[in-house]
């Protein structure tokens, strides 16, 4: 059984995951009415990785006999004037989820939960993962500036990213 404290803090973080997927959503719709289908498919991707994580929390709290609780998801932002914009925001925005993530380590670790614990192993490589993801591509962007063929090269490169399921979610 887990306890009430780090459960409230997962279900907190379920709901933080799914407002992360919608915000990337908002992302690719931006970008799709811009005419930017990689940029759009990119975040699309990010939009369905959240997704994934809120799963991976929802599973483990059922498989820990807790009780999910979903809660209303609060709105987001809905434009972006360039990608450089959406990356910039996008890497503000992991490194607030990064935060919470290292709170609910801290948390796990002073209830001794270390089944939790170890489940936020896997989130702080993630997070890793994807604060470096949005530093690249925002050096790109700065890189390549208004070159227009520049913009069209890395929105093909951005185009042909595919969507894999975490491992973790497969081995539950």
């Amino acid at each position: 059984m887990i306890s009430n404290k780090v459960q409230d803090a997962i279900n907190a973080q379920i709901n933080a995951e799914l407002w992360s997927g919608y915000l990337y959503l908002s992302m690719a719709m931006n970008f799709e009415a811009m005419g930017r289908p990689g940029v759009a498919n990119w975040f699309r991707i990010q939009f369905q990785e959240e997704q994934a994580h809120a799963e991976i929390f929802i599973n483990y709290l059922v498989q820990r006999d807790g009780r999910v609780k979903l809660e209303p998801i609060a709105a987001v932002p809905q434009d972006w004037a360039t990608p450089l914009d959406a990356f910039v925001a996008t890497l503000e925005h992991e490194k607030k989820v990064t935060a919470m993530i290292n709170d609910l380590y801290a948390l796990a670790e002073a209830e001794k939960d270390y089944a939790t614990r170890d489940r936020l192993a896997w989130f702080v490589g993630e997070q890793v993962e994807e604060e470096d993801n949005a530093r690249q591509l925002i050096d790109k962007f700065k890189l390549i500036g208004d070159n227009g063929m520049g913009l069209y090269m890395l929105d093909q490169e951005l185009a042909a990213r595919t969507y894999t399921a975490p491992s973790i979610l497969s081995a539950e």
